[in-house]
This record gives C-alpha cells, sequence and structure tokens, in this order.
C-alpha cells in the first residue's frame, strides 16, 4: 500500500491558491475620495446660479406657460431648488443608496468555505494524510427573506417620502423669502413717500409756530408718527435683505450671488385665487401627504420586522456539502445543520415588534391629527386675513382715498393749509401702507394653506406637469 509523505496535500495547496487569486481578482476596487473641506467650503462662497440652465428647466416644468424673460419668478426659484439646493440633492442621494440598500437586502447570506487537512502515523491507515473541505450555505426562503426584501423596499419608499418632503420645506422657505422681497419692496417705496409727507407737515407746522399760531407741543405726535414710519421702513428694508438671503440660503449660494438678479412676481399685488377648502378637500390632503403616507411606511416597515421574527420561531436551515481524500478514497458528506430559534421560541422578539407596530399605529394617528389641525389652522388664519384685507380695501382705503382728493383740490384753490394736506395724505399713506401689511399677511396665510394640503393653489407652479422632470417623476437624475 502506497503511503504519502507529509508533502502530499501540496497538491491541494495549488488549486485553493488560484481559488483565492481569481477571487481576489474578480473584487471590485472603489478608490478613496477624501474631501477636500477648505476647497469645498471656496467653492460654495464663491458658487452662482446659472440662470439660463434654470429658465430652461423651469420652461420644461411648465411648457407653454408664459413667463418672464429675465429673473427669477416661482416657477424659476422651485426649478432653481430641484437642481442647486444642496439639502434636496442630499436627499436624492438618500433615495439613491436606499436603492442599493434594496438590492443588497436580495442577496443572499455568503457561504462559508473550509479546508481542512490531518497527519496520523498509523500504519493500519491507507495513507497517513487525510485532506477534505466542506462548505455552509444557509438557505434564504420563506417570510424571512419576503419580510426582509419588503422592509428595504419600503426604505426606498420612505426616503422618497422624504426627498418630497424636502423639497417642499425648501419651497415654502423660498416662497416666504420670496414674500419678503416683494412686500418690503413695497413697504420701502411706501415707507418713503409717508416720511416725506411727514416732513412736509413737520416743515409747515413748524412755519405756524414760528408765527405764532400754534404751540410747538402739537409738533410731538407728528415727530413720533415719522419716527415710527423711520423705524417701520428700516425694518422693511432689513425684511428685503433677509428675504434675499433666505432664497439664496435656499439654494446653497451665498447672497452676493443674486446682486442683480431681479425677483419678479407679476400678480403680487393682487388677491390670490382662493378656494374652499372643503371634507373632501380636507380628506384628499391627509391621504396625499408625504409625511403622513411616510408615517404609514414606517407601519409597513414594523409589520414586515413582525412578520420576519414570527417566521423565526421555525429552525433556520443551512447545508453543508463536502469531501474527503485519503489516500484514494473519495468521501462525499452532506450535513444539514438546523438552527434552532432562542429557548421562548422567539417569543420575547416578538412581543418586541408587536409593541414598535403599535408605536407605529400610534405615530400614523398622531401624524394624522397634526396635519388636520395645521389645515384648519392655516385656513382660519387665511380667512382671517382675507376679512381683513377686504374690510381694509372696503371701508379704509376708500375713506383715506377720498380724503386726500379733496385735500389735493381744496390746496389748490387756497383754502386748505399744507400742514393740513400734508396730514390727510400722510393718512392715505398710511392705509395703503396697511393694505401692503394686509396682503403680506394673506400671501403667508395662503402659503401656509398650501404647506398644509401640500399642493400650490395659485401661480405658475399649479401648470407643472411631473412627467416633465425626472426629479419630480421619480426617476434617476442624471
Amino acid at each position: 500500500m502506497q503511503h504519502f509523505t507529509k508533502s502530499a496535500p501540496i497538491w491541494l495547496t495549488g488549486p485553493a491558491a488560484l481559488c483565492v487569486a481569481a477571487m481576489a481578482g474578480g473584487c471590485v476596487r472603489v478608490p478613496p475620495q477624501p474631501i477636500d473641506l477648505p476647497a469645498r467650503a471656496a467653492a460654495r462662497t464663491s458658487a452662482g446660479i446659472d440662470l439660463p440652465v434654470v429658465q430652461a428647466r423651469a420652461a420644461a416644468l411648465a411648457p407653454g406657460l408664459a413667463r418672464p424673460a429675465t429673473g427669477i419668478d416661482r416657477l424659476t426659484l422651485f426649478a432653481a431648488i430641484l437642481a442647486n439646493d444642496p439639502r434636496v440633492q442630499a436627499a436624492r442621494a438618500a433615495v439613491d443608496a436606499a436603492r442599493r440598500d434594496a438590492r443588497l437586502a436580495r442577496k443572499a447570506a455568503s457561504p462559508s468555505l473550509s479546508l481542512s487537512t490531518s497527519y496520523t502515523n498509523d500504519p493500519s491507515q491507507p495513507a497517513p494524510w487525510v485532506v477534505g473541505t466542506s462548505a455552509s450555505a444557509q438557505l434564504d426562503f420563506g417570510d424571512r427573506r419576503k419580510g426582509r426584501i419588503r422592509a428595504a423596499d419600503l426604505g426606498v419608499v420612505a426616503a422618497e417620502y422624504d426627498l418630497v418632503e424636502m423639497v417642499w420645506a425648501e419651497r415654502m422657505a423660498a416662497a416666504r423669502g420670496l414674500i419678503d422681497v416683494m412686500a418690503g419692496e413695497q413697504q420701502v417705496a411706501l415707507g418713503n413717500d409717508l416720511i416725506a409727507l411727514y416732513d412736509v407737515q413737520l416743515a409747515a407746522m413748524q412755519r405756524r409756530v414760528n408765527a405764532g399760531e400754534m404751540a410747538s407741543l402739537t409738533m410731538a405726535p407728528v415727530r413720533g408718527a415719522r419716527a415710527a414710519a423711520a423705524r417701520a421702513r428700516d425694518d422693511a428694508t432689513a425684511r428685503i435683505a433677509g428675504g434675499r438671503a433666505t432664497i439664496a440660503g435656499v439654494l446653497g449660494v451665498p447672497v452676493a450671488a443674486l446682486n442683480g438678479v431681479p425677483l419678479i412676481w407679476p400678480d403680487f399685488g393682487e388677491a390670490p385665487g382662493l378656494i374652499a377648502i372643503t371634507p373632501e378637500t380636507k380628506r384628499a390632503a391627509l391621504i396625499g401627504r408625504a409625511d403622513v403616507l411616510k408615517t404609514m411606511t414606517a407601519y409597513d416597515q414594523a409589520e414586515a420586522n413582525l412578520r420576519v421574527e414570527l417566521a423565526k420561531q421555525l429552525p433556520s436551515i443551512s447545508v453543508g456539502p463536502g469531501f474527503s481524500w485519503t489516500g484514494g478514497l473519495l468521501t462525499l458528506p452532506f450535513a444539514v445543520n438546523l438552527q434552532s430559534p432562542s429557548f421562548d421560541l422567539n417569543r420575547a422578539s416578538i412581543m418586541a415588534a408587536e409593541a414598535h407596530r403599535t408605536v407605529a399605529a400610534q405615530a400614523v394617528e398622531s401624524m394624522l391629527a397634526n396635519a388636520q389641525a395645521a389645515i384648519d389652522s392655516a385656513a382660519s388664519e387665511r380667512s382671517a386675513s382675507v376679512r381683513a384685507r377686504e374690510r381694509l380695501i372696503r371701508e379704509e382705503l376708500p375713506q383715506t382715498r377720498l380724503a386726500a382728493d379733496r385735500a389735493d383740490v381744496q390746496v389748490q384753490l387756497g383754502s386748505l393749509d399744507r400742514a393740513d394736506w400734508a396730514a390727510a395724505k400722510a393718512t392715505d399713506a398710511a392705509a395703503r401702507l396697511a393694505a401692503v401689511d394686509a396682503l403680506s399677511r394673506l400671501r403667508l396665510a395662503q402659503l401656509a394653506l398650501e404647506a398644509a394640503l401640500r399642493q400650490p393653489l395659485d401661480g405658475p407652479e399649479t401648470q407643472i406637469s411631473v412627467h416633465n422632470d425626472p426629479a419630480l417623476s421619480g426617476e434617476k437624475q442624471p
């Protein structure tokens, strides 16, 4: 009988080494991508807006819609959010990562392979060397696999809802900034007119004081009103700067990037279109909001996790084929391994999963309640702002306008003093300034209602088709 020497197993090391080398050669190599923070910071502080590209994208969002040739209007601003907003880009990257995770969830567990050899100095054995190998692979099937894949797929859905919510949040912030700019510009213009009228009134009153026709103390209320008007104008100037800074922050560019870029809202001075909030509208909004749908996704994930824990009551199965070679004698063993559940048959894990499902269900109810409260609150504020503006337009503005017109006629006829004329004109300017405040309140209330409904209610964004932009239709951005 032939016996092997101690070097007999060397025949096995060659193929094994080739196998390891082949696997190493097929490995994916990903080079490191270190972030140069100073360079990124410099790029961020010098970033700009490619306005022609953004305008082209805005035109693609709503084909056929008449738009201004230059500047940034609401539709262009929304297109810029989709293209430039770093927070939206981060949310989009999270969707891609979730899709990769979903693909990974479909991958079966990696098998294990072991090589073994033994030597015995026993002349009764056919050979002193015994060489063998065995593998072990866990079978991936049933509710464990289904639940894992289901949870991963729902993770993609949740990431997509996060992207929608991020787009909405950034749109709301940019729209508030645009309202601040539009209202602030009107407030500054009217504030300058009002201050100029107070100056005329004070000058005329000073002449009366110098002539001994009135006491100087009578000028104090007018001086106080003039100071208040100057403070309001300064606040409006700061409101413009703050609005432009907000828009720049949303787009991820320095505020200097908006220098020389006009912000446009052609019909800002008009009341927005008002739709009635019916119970059907509210119900449609409640089941269509991305944050509500995300809580439903979290509930479905909790349900999938519970299914997995229930499946773990049964043993997991793995198979272990192999072979051994002893001096020409080939043995082919085959093993079936059962991994039993925990001693409590996984009851503790099942109860924990049930508790998490209950928490997810309550989160759905809480989110529905929050969404309903937001809709009711926003609708109430819009109704109040509409009534306040209508009363001002119906009662105050006509009276102050009539008084100002009469003052113009009387001062031309010489029957009215310059101070009284300026007082009448200042009252009219203050009323028009109050009308701008009322319009700003109404616009903000309309915007809050849009945020609560997750639906644009007026303007060019109502003409957007999701099929015209990959970012809105769920496709991957180039």
